[in-house]
């Protein structure tokens, strides 16, 4: 799926606070600010347009895919046979 990006003003000693404290527990501030529009997502998006958007999605990636050729199925056969 295309991602978009999203820009959100802090003042500067607030957002260096909250890096510091997440730091210490080994938070990152993108995979938590991820996770929360995620929850925001489920929270007001109707899930029958989730479920849409889902099985839109797949089947974008289904289509992306390359399709394998077929494997040859016939057995192969050598033809350099020594006799002594």
């Amino acid at each position: 799926m295309k991602k978009d990006t999203i820009s959100v003003s802090l003042e500067a000693e607030k957002l260096r606070a909250i890096k510091k404290y997440m730091e210490k527990k080994e938070i990152n501030v993108q995979d938590e600010l991820a996770e929360q529009l995620q929850k925001l997502y489920e929270k007001y998006v109707p899930v029958n347009v989730r479920e849409y958007i889902d099985e839109k999605n797949e089947e974008e990636s289904r289509a992306k895919k390359p399709r394998k050729p077929a494997k040859n199925t016939g057995a192969a056969t050598s033809t350099s046979t020594q006799q002594e």
